[in-house]
This record gives C-alpha cells, structure tokens and sequence, in this order.
C-alpha cells in the first residue's frame, strides 16, 4: 500500500512516518505542499501566539524555522519547556512537520551583513554536531542553505552535507541551495544553483534541492527552473521552489504568479519566506499562495483539519 499523500494526512499519520514515508507522501501530492518560513527570535504577530503556530492555522504543511539556534533554542510566545523540547513543543501544538535552517557561514566571504539581525551565534552554523542535535530535538528537514550576506558557497553547502548526511542522513530529510546569494559575489543569478550544482548536492546526500523560485532573482526564469527541476526528479530527488527575497511582502497578484511559474517549474515543495513582515509572510500572501497551488477545498481542509486527529 502506498503511502497517504500529505495533503490528506492528520497530524498522527504525519508523526509516525519514517523519513522515507515522508518524502513519499510529499512526492504524492504532486507540488501541492506549502513550506513557511517563520523566525522565532523576533516579536510574535499575535503577540501570544508563535508565528510558527499563526503559519499552520493560514493552511502551510511544512514549517520552517530560520535563525533556530539548537545550542538555545527560541520561539517566542511558546510556552516554556525544556530547551530540548522546543522543537517537539512546537510539533505538539501545530500538528505539522518542523524544520530548521543550517548555514555554512564562511566569514572571511560574507558580503551585506550589517551584523544586525542575519548575525550567526554557533547554534545555528550547519555543523553535524548541531544537525544530531536538532535530529535528536526531533527536527523533521534541516535545510542546509544561507541568510543575507552571511557568505555561504555552494562549495561550502557541499562540504557539510557530506558531513550531515553521514551523522544524520539515515533520520532527517535534508535539503540544500540557496534563494539568493546569500552574500557570494559570484555566486548571484543563474549561478546561485546550477545543475552541476544539484548533481554535487545529491551526490552528497540532498534529498531535496532548494532553489530561488522564477522571478524572484534575475535570470531565474520559469524554463531555467524547469531544467534544474528535471535533472533532480530524474534522480528521484524532490525540488523545493523559494520565495527568499522578501517578496513574500508584495502584493497578492505577484504571489499567484509566483506560485503559478513555481508550479509550471515542477516544484515538490512550495517555500515562502519569512520577511514579509519580520518573523513571517503577509497571512494574505500565505492563503494565496496555497490556494493558487491546490485551491480553496485543500487550503481549507488543512486551515480546519484538527491537530488532535
């Protein structure tokens, strides 16, 4: 018997697959799975309630934590539990699939970090250490890729996901690119990620290949998207599509048309990013998005499905 679809799952049947169950239920639902970007770390829209939760409740299947330090873990407004509880705190509530950020930082190249708010603390860099320490948190996906100006090379990406796959491969699905240059000169454009690119990335462990969705980086184009999509599907790999660029705070036609060129592409996942406002994307943008993708009747179906199923 095949593995139920995502779009079709309680939050039960989602916390008792295995990896492998996991990615074939994504798989399944045939680039109708919404992944949200949310920051713990900075004030809560609903004040009381984590942005991460205000995410879930707008429809999102995935949620992606970024700036999630595992060495002190914070997600504001969450009730208080034990540090190595945060992550399972947050599954509890929410009924989704968790995941977090790692980043290769390699100081000596970043460019565009005024040291502000992207700034690293070592909880964050993507080190196996830290992965086994997020795997045993009980992290979902860990997302090997690199915030504003933080100076992150696909080289760099390659290097740790050899290191992660080999400490964590076997427990959590692991994916890598970049939605921007993330501070790489050279590195901007069509060379953010190439198909040589995702072949070294699957060679070394990806199960999933992140790339800037069409239209949010020049000279990402839906056809350019496409051929890097193809070349991973035909290693049985699953694509993720993300919107990195703060246009997650634009207006709700240039949503849909994002999704729509995401869609076109043959992306698995659908990511939106987390600066529409700080922490998340505009809730509007978020229900847009995932009705354009799989329409109001799935959008709903996930927004009003109880967690306690």
């Amino acid at each position: 018997m095949s593995v139920k679809r995502m779009l079709d799952c309680t939050a039960s049947e989602l916390a008792a697959f295995s990896k492998k169950e996991l990615l074939e239920s994504i798989a399944g639902c045939e680039g109708r799975v919404l992944a949200c970007e949310t920051i713990g770390i900075t004030p809560p829209l609903l004040s009381d309630v984590t942005n991460a939760e205000y995410a879930a409740s707008l429809s999102a299947d995935i949620l992606l934590l970024n700036m999630f330090d595992v060495q002190h873990p914070v997600v504001q407004a969450l009730p208080k539990v034990p540090e190595g509880e945060t992550v399972r705190e947050l599954k509890r509530l929410t009924g989704r699939t968790v995941g977090i950020n790692l980043e290769p930082v390699q100081p000596e190249l970043a460019k565009g970090n005024d040291g502000t708010l992207w700034q690293m603390s070592p909880g964050r860099l993507a080190t196996a250490e830290n992965a086994c320490r997020a795997a045993d948190m009980g992290v979902d996906l860990i997302v090997l890729t690199g915030n504003p100006g933080n100076g992150v090379s696909n080289a760099a990406i390659e290097h740790a996901l050899r290191e992660i796959s080999a400490a964590v491969g076997d427990r959590v699905i692991l994916a890598a690119g970049k939605m921007h240059a993330s501070g790489m000169i050279g590195e901007g454009g069509t060379r953010i990620m190439t198909v040589d690119d995702a072949q070294a990335f699957m060679a070394a462990g990806a199960d999933v290949i992140l790339l800037p969705a069409p239209g949010t980086v020049p000279g990402i184009t839906m056809e350019y998207a496409h051929q890097l999509i193809e070349a991973v599907h035909a290693q049985g790999k699953l694509a993720l599509t993300a919107i990195g660029t703060s246009q997650e705070g634009a207006d709700v036609a240039t949503i849909r048309q994002i999704a729509l060129l995401c869609k076109m592409a043959g992306a698995d996942i659908h990511h939106i990013g987390d600066t529409g406002v700080p922490g998340m994307a505009l809730p509007q943008n978020i229900l847009a998005y995932s009705i354009a993708v799989r329409g109001e009747r799935h959008n709903y179906h996930r927004m009003a499905q109880s967690i306690n199923r």
